[in-house]
């Protein structure tokens, strides 16, 4: 696994459990909004701005050994990204976690329906939050690369049978996404346990550099959108 960070303590990213967070590297996406374009890029570009040096990369023995101390005082961990079902020794990964009594959450583009439905079948996971970018016809814009949304819709439907808890997420820039397009997507996600609009960042180092300090919602504007999300979901919500 490429660990290109970890975050030692979270109150906040996995509901109701202390928990370390574990940056993968490396997307398949390319959104706008993005500001982790070190965790998106794989290579340090050109200018060194964006991108990783391997030599920063945390090696898995230096992540256990963390794992084993903190037993007893955390109790999960967010395995988050760039987008970690890229990496083909996820289910290994997973399997060492749980192996020291973590519960696992896992952070996904819905990009990998296959591996999501067999880490879910072995029992890897506790917890899933699947990003959903946009309406079908939006979603390229968004997300800034060409992609086949059948496997996004398979996340979906496969997450949702699950039994497991899980959220769905949606970034909201105002250059993107607008009410008439939360009704959209939330019509594709009738029914669905919970979903959280989050806020566009605008004020930091962004995969698309022209997105920075643009324009993002006000806190009212997000009140409005979450009304409408409402709608279709049974919990909404914007943070």
């Amino acid at each position: 696994m490429i660990i290109a960070g970890l975050e030692k303590l979270s109150l906040i990213d996995y509901p109701d459990h202390l928990s370390a967070i574990v940056f993968t590297q490396g997307c398949n996406f390319r959104c706008h909004y993005c500001y982790n374009p070190m965790l998106v890029l794989p290579k340090v570009a050109d200018n060194g701005k964006y991108g990783q040096e391997s030599s920063s990369y945390i090696s898995e023995e230096s992540f256990f050994s963390f794992l084993e101390k903190r037993k007893g005082k955390l109790n999960g961990v967010v395995i988050t990204g760039g987008e970690p079902t890229l990496h083909k020794d996820l289910p290994i990964f997973i399997e060492k976690i749980k192996g020291l009594g973590y519960d696992v959450k896992l952070d996904t583009n819905g990009t990998n329906p296959e591996l999501l439905k067999s880490l879910i079948a072995d029992k890897l996971l506790n917890y899933i939050a699947m990003d959903f970018k946009a309406p079908i016809d939006s979603y390229q814009e968004v997300v800034n690369v060409k992609l086949d949304f059948l496997n996004i819709e398979k996340s979906a439907k496969i997450i949702r049978e699950s039994g497991l808890k899980y959220e769905f997420r949606t970034t909201v820039a105002p250059q993107l996404i607008d009410k008439a397009k939360i009704e959209e997507m939330g019509k594709f996600l009738q029914g669905a346990d919970k979903w959280f609009l989050q806020k566009f960042k605008s004020e930091t180092d962004l995969v698309n550099d022209e997105y920075r300090n643009l324009k993002t919602y006000n806190d009212k504007e997000m009140d409005e959108l979450v009304e409408v999300a409402k709608k279709y979901v049974s919990f909404a919500k914007w943070r």
